[in-house]
């Protein structure tokens, strides 16, 4: 304080006495250091008690603010909700603790952001509590007010509102009971549904899980996708990227691949981030008709949303995701996109004033989603031995890998999965780069039986592509070389796969096996309708060797053999 004495408001009442106000001044002095002047304020409404007010803070020794106490000490010690009223009586000689509510004021609001001044004690991530049940998040300290995020609408604040601290951090209610509802960001449900019960609540922030409380990443996550399964592996704990540009095919591939967990007793978790609410009700709609929405959860922060909402999306679906990982279940999340998430987390940012860096990003933008994809991992088994997948999705522009959030979000993750333009509009879907993509988990994560299968496909699929580039302007190729090019166009078009419409393990080693060793030798546009009736043919006559590949995730030499043989056969009998 800067003043040499500071003003104490007494409401009461009744007028204290001389005794009273030099109690007052003592107990005053001694806690501020400074001398105290006592100013009293008369209020009918505060009965056989009084309230006093000094330098922000509240003491509060009305009869109502002595029960609220009381309430809180006695229901931790285990009494019924419904006998607290009939205590109520009881409490004139109730005397509480002089305990300070810090009390602030609303310097300025708008565009989903206050500033307050008063809350000296405030912390980061702390929630506020505005006078008119508007809730807010502490998100900046500074020497003479604090910054923080709204999660309701602004109009019911306004410059002069009182605020106060709730001493809490911002959490998210969790449970069972999520499962196949749409909710926002702050866990209430918006898909009509009806109120959903839980009884934990968990952190929207917390911190990752150290080294020793995790194991390797060694349990794969079926995508269903030949080309990602094959080349790309997925492991359970894993952090895989899926990169493009707009409308290039990142939010199939991810719901491809939560669609493809059903039955396989995984969790998934589905983050939209300034989406269309249309385009939210058509995805839970695919999840519904397709039996995913029963193991799953949509955390829904629209376009239409504030960007502090927008910002906390992916922490909150982080944090659901962490209650059945810590229950010793395997989660899938995707964050859908953290582009998006970013260009909210850098308008917050501007509007608190902080200084911009590269791209008027903030410069923790880095800390941004690091601290956020750092919470999947695989637990050690002393842990519950649960996992979270993380799938975050990134916005190009123009293929360009080296801007700023996208070469973060790929030096955070695990490996990415990079869909390029040129492919996607020359009808390779999924539109994947296989020289761009890559999963640094590698064949760790992979069945045994897809390792084994998948050989040299990417070799080969590299030297296509390089042979392609060279030869595209000659017209005179040997024997050789056009082999090698109808060898690796057959492969693309073996890899062009329809959505919703998962390989099962088997059925991605037939393939892989009949491609790599030369037996799908027909035209490269019936390369597909070619597999589709292997598999058939696999399915009718053969159904052993499937089950036994499903049952096992292994193949040996003596099953490679016998679906060369039958592969052959297939062929022949129809002649193709």
């Amino acid at each position: 304080m800067k003043n040499e004495s500071i003003k104490a408001l007494i409401i009461s009442a009744n007028a204290p006495s001389i005794e009273q106000k030099t109690r007052f001044q003592n107990f005053l002095s001694k806690k501020y250091g400074l001398e105290v002047e006592i100013v009293w304020k008369k209020d009918e409404t505060v009965q056989k008690g009084f309230k006093l007010e000094v330098a922000g803070d509240v003491y509060d020794w009305s009869v109502e603010g002595r029960f609220s106490q009381f309430e809180k000490s006695i229901s931790n010690i285990g009494y019924q909700r419904d006998v607290i009223p009939l205590l109520k009586e009881k409490i004139d000689g109730f005397i509480p603790k002089a305990l300070a509510e810090e009390q602030g004021t609303v310097l300025t609001v708008g565009d989903g952001i206050a500033t307050v001044s008063g809350l000296e004690n405030a912390t980061y991530g702390e929630i506020l509590l505005f006078s008119s049940g508007v809730r807010g998040m502490v998100q900046e300290l500074n020497d003479d007010y604090i910054g923080c995020i709204l999660f309701d609408d602004d109009e019911y604040i306004s410059a002069g509102s009182i605020v106060k601290r709730s001493g809490k951090m911002a959490g998210i209610p969790v449970g069972d009971a999520m499962l196949g509802r749409v909710v926002n960001a702050l866990g209430a449900p918006i898909d009509d549904k009806g109120e959903i019960k839980t009884e934990e609540f968990y952190p929207v922030e917390k911190k990752s899980p150290g080294i020793i409380d995790r194991q390797p990443v060694n349990e794969p996550i079926e995508t269903g996708i030949l080309c990602i399964d094959s080349m790309f592996p997925i492991g359970k704990g894993q952090r895989e990227l899926i990169i493009g540009d707009r409308q290039t095919g990142k939010t199939a591939i991810a719901i491809d691949t939560i669609i493809n967990q059903k039955g396989k007793d995984v969790i998934c978790i589905y983050v939209a981030i300034g989406q269309k609410a249309s385009s939210i009700a058509k995805l839970t709609q695919t999840l519904t008709n397709y039996g995913a929405m029963d193991y799953t959860v949509v955390v829904n922060a629209s376009a239409s949303e504030s960007a502090p909402l927008l910002y906390l999306a992916p922490y909150a679906g982080c944090a659901i995701g962490e209650y059945f990982m810590d229950k010793g279940k395997d989660v899938l999340i995707v964050y859908d996109d953290l582009s998006k998430h970013a260009v909210a987390y850098r308008t917050i940012s501007l509007l608190l004033g902080r200084p911009p860096g590269r791209e008027a990003y903030p410069g923790d933008v880095f800390y941004l989603h690091s601290r956020l994809l750092e919470r999947s991992a695989h637990l050690s088994d002393s842990k519950g031995g649960g996992s979270m997948t993380a799938l975050p999705i990134a916005e190009t522009q123009l293929g360009d890998v080296s801007q700023y959030i996208p070469t973060n979000i790929i030096s955070i993750t695990d490996g990415q999965i990079f869909l390029e333009n040129d492919l996607f509009f020359s009808g390779q879907r999924p539109a994947v780069n296989v020289g761009l993509s890559v999963s640094r988990v590698g064949s760790s994560a992979q069945y045994p039986a897809i390792k084994k299968a998948s050989g040299a496909l990417r070799l080969s699929l590299a030297q296509y592509r390089e042979m392609e580039i060279f030869t595209q302007f000659s017209s005179d190729l040997d024997s050789a070389t056009k082999h090698q090019l109808k060898f690796g166009a057959d492969l693309m078009r073996l890899l062009r796969q329809e959505q919703y419409n998962s390989y099962k393990l088997h059925e991605q080693v037939i393939l892989l096996v009949a491609a790599l060793n030369n037996i799908i030798d027909v035209d490269t546009e019936n390369v597909g309708k070619f597999a589709k009736e292997l598999l058939e043919y696999f399915h009718l006559k053969y159904p052993s060797i499937c089950t036994k590949i499903d049952t096992t995730c292994d193949m040996s030499d003596e099953d490679k053999q016998q679906i060369i043989a039958v592969s052959m056969e297939f062929s022949k009998q129809l002649g193709w």
